[in-house]
């Protein structure tokens, strides 16, 4: 599962930038299948892998995303959920209607806004707020948020 990606360089001593995906990243040493040690994590967003020396090692490195085995993840709580498992859903609406597929999962600070792409190809966007509930095999959407 994808923890993070790297964003570039930070500073000369080989640190990246991170775009981080969860917040079990800091759980973690090793990613990519021990190709890359954390070593250091900074406020959550800067990182030193054992592995990156320079800043041009560090440079390389951007667009690499950080990945762990499932089993390495911890367990989920009543109510939780890993972006990964929503994605590719059916969607349906508390109606009964399908609507499309759960394409991709997105925060931009207020909480998770889930994206479903109808049949056609357009697509809409449900704040996670409006998911009353969820499975292995469907996403349910209150109706009034369907567009």
């Amino acid at each position: 599962m994808v923890l993070a990606a790297v964003a570039g360089a930070h500073g000369v001593a080989g640190e990246v930038r991170l775009k981080v995906f969860a917040e079990a990243l800091d759980a973690h040493r090793s990613f990519n299948g021990g190709a890359l040690t954390l070593v250091k994590l900074r406020d959550g967003t800067i990182a030193r892998f054992a592995e990156v020396t320079d800043r041009s090692a560090a440079e390389q490195l951007r667009g690499t995303l950080l990945t762990v085995k499932r089993a390495d993840l911890p367990p989920l709580g009543e109510g939780e959920y890993y972006h990964a498992d929503l994605l590719g859903l059916t969607a349906v609406s508390t109606d009964g209607e399908q609507v499309g597929r759960v394409v991709a999962v997105e925060n931009f600070g207020a909480g998770d806004v889930i994206e479903i792409e109808r049949d056609g190809g357009t697509r809409f966007m449900v704040p996670m707020n409006a998911v009353p509930e969820w499975d292995r095999e469907r996403l349910v959407v209150e109706a009034g948020f369907v567009e």
